[in-house]
């Protein structure tokens, strides 16, 4: 006969589940924060619930593979990265990453520098294109506009130049391709520019920073800012400018917009310097602005 288990291991094995199922749904959720995308929408994309979604971000939903594949599908991210465990990793990344943690916080920025300079373009022409991130309401449009004026230098916002290579909307790419055929376009689009335009001011998309492989080129293509305000700041602007996407129907849009920009912050910290909008004017965010980013 085989052994039986223990009422102390089956409690034990039911907590481990339980734990499991809270860090996936969370590794959802992050997700989603990260792109910008409301339940409505990753329903949509990946054609799970919305009630199965919720019910799954709050560790309560016992998903299938196929249903996961789909969200991955949804996020255009390996299946992998929802089911990922620490010990999982390369001997060598984890090794990096050991050493990363050791290092003084001020230090880190002085080891990516190194390594934009050793792996990525070289600084003299990555410095002569400026790129702008961050969450929008922050000012991309406005302040990268005016900028490229004063530099006399063209002003690209990389969201058109997803519309005009797929010759419709975004909310038509959205509807059409999904959250993975916008991210072709937006990875497409960003080679195209970088490769015609040796001298620009790109306006990115406030989601960028969530698509590792486009993150990383326009990191090594362009000196990057971050245009920083707060959450109510970029939903006030935003409103003002008659554009509420992606928050459109969604009842908790603060709570949404407060998730996004703590799922980002790291992301979005990953430039080379950063200029908080917050409480000034287009003139004194205009002025610090050109003061960083020609220096």
């Amino acid at each position: 006969m085989g052994a039986r288990e223990t009422p102390q291991k089956t409690r034990s094995a039911a907590t481990s589940d339980e734990a499991f199922l809270r860090a996936l749904g969370e590794r959802v959720r992050d997700a989603r924060a990260r792109r910008g995308m409301t339940r409505k929408i990753l329903a949509h994309d990946s054609g799970v619930s919305e009630r199965y979604l919720a019910q799954l971000e709050t560790g309560q939903g016992n998903v299938s593979v196929l249903l996961l594949q789909r969200i991955a599908v949804a996020f255009d991210l390996p299946l992998t990265e929802f089911l990922r465990q620490e010990t999982e990793q390369s001997v060598e990344l984890a090794l990096i990453g050991q050493f990363l943690r050791r290092l003084p916080a001020r230090k880190l920025s002085v080891v990516r520098s190194q390594l934009m300079r050793d792996y990525g373009a070289a600084h003299t022409d990555r410095i002569k294109r400026i790129a702008l991130i961050g969450l929008r309401g922050a000012g991309k449009s406005t302040l990268g506009s005016r900028l490229a004026k004063e530099l006399e230098v063209p002003f690209i916002e990389l969201d058109r130049e997803v519309e005009r290579e797929a010759g419709t909307s975004l909310s038509e790419i959205f509807l059409l391709y999904g959250q993975a055929g916008y991210r072709r376009y937006e990875r497409r689009c960003l080679e195209k520019v970088v490769e015609k335009n040796e001298r620009i001011v790109i306006a990115a998309g406030g989601s960028i920073v969530s698509e590792p492989g486009t993150y990383d080129l326009l990191l090594s293509t362009c000196r990057t800012v971050w245009l920083k305000a707060q959450p109510e700041e970029h939903m006030a602007r935003v409103v003002a400018q008659g554009d509420t996407r992606p928050m459109t129907g969604n009842r908790e849009a603060m709570e949404d917009l407060h998730r996004i920009l703590r799922g980002r912050n790291a992301l979005y910290g990953r430039a080379d310097v950063t200029v908080d909008t917050a409480h000034k004017s287009i003139e004194q965010s205009l002025r610090q602005l050109r003061k960083v980013a020609t220096a």
